[in-house]
């Protein structure tokens, strides 16, 4: 048995690879297991890998003879493998400062409520340049997990990356058993229903460092216009289940609302038309979605006339 497990599900990153490990390994918190998944990699990643074998911290080193298509998939198949209490998706192209694992765990012991602790993020490119920091106000702070979902969540995605975060593998199941239906947005939808089990430590330090690529799937998926379509269906289905009320529904719904208008222009006409009427299936009658974004224009107008 171990305290973390560390996940590290890998497609095409040989690049990166040796520089992930090695933040592992490298961690002032020891209690720890490294399982390796890798996605039928078509680069170098296997030789790379395979220098790790024989590493008293490395338990599974696992390869896909295809591709799962799903990166949420890889998740379970890790957990399912995983014998520690905390877990810990370490993204293969991302890296971390060598105290990561010991502010976060420390703050996970600090109280049996705390289902998720994470830390702040500096997002960057392919040659190392900081593009941008996550930012918290406070140094540590425990947050009640529905306070969480409604001011960290719901309108913008505090935990924009798995690698910054840990969570406990006891609840990954009820969280994530659907997971696999998204493309994009699923790790939104996991953080928000592990919140309805118990609360979140968070903390300012910034510990983690996020790679962007000019052609991953986020970027592909933002620029098409595709990230709306999912959001929306994450919405709905936190909707479903109840998790907030219908208020946070609408302020979520108002606040990706305007951000589509502010973006629509580089989508194409299909796919405007695609996630209009995603908004509007949120509402029982063209007048409500009419009154939705009457709405909307007022609140535009009126920061208009503060500024």
């Amino acid at each position: 048995m171990c305290k973390v497990s560390v996940i590290i599900p890998n497609y095409n990153h040989a690049s990166f690879l040796e520089q992930r490990i090695e933040s592992v390994l490298s961690q002032t918190f020891t209690d720890f297991e490294i399982i390796i998944l890798d996605d039928c990699s078509k680069d170098e990643s296997k030789s790379v890998l395979e220098k790790y074998r024989s590493n008293p911290k490395v338990s599974h080193i696992v390869y896909n003879e295809t591709n799962s298509g799903s990166t949420f998939k890889q998740w379970s198949k890790g957990v399912a493998l995983a014998k520690g209490e905390y877990i810990w998706i370490a993204e293969s192209d991302d890296w971390c400062e060598n105290k990561f694992l010991d502010v976060l765990v420390k703050g996970m012991e600090n109280s049996e409520e705390y289902v998720i602790a994470f830390c702040q993020s500096y997002c960057i490119d392919d040659t190392n340049r900081i593009l941008r920091i996550t930012k918290h106000e406070k140094l540590e702070e425990s947050i009640p997990g529905e306070k969480f979902i409604a001011r960290k969540l719901l309108i913008g995605n505090t935990i924009c990356n798995a690698s910054m975060a840990i969570f406990k593998k006891k609840y990954f199941l009820n969280a994530s058993n659907d997971l696999h239906n998204y493309k994009f947005a699923g790790d939104w939808l996991f953080w928000i229903r592990m919140c309805t089990h118990g609360n979140v430590f968070a903390s300012g330090q910034v510990l983690n460092y996020y790679r962007t690529h000019l052609n991953n799937v986020s970027n592909k998926v933002y620029s098409s216009g595709k990230n709306f379509i999912e959001e929306l269906d994450v919405l709905r289905q936190i909707k479903e289940e109840k998790i907030v009320d219908n208020n946070a529904i609408q302020a979520a719904l108002l606040f990706k609302y305007r951000r589509f208008l502010a973006e629509k222009k580089s989508f194409s006409n299909d796919m405007v038309k695609n996630i209009t009427e995603k908004f509007s299936g949120f509402f029982s009658t063209d007048f409500s979605f009419l009154q939705f974004r009457l709405k909307n224009r007022i609140k535009s107008y009126s920061k208009s006339l503060l500024k």
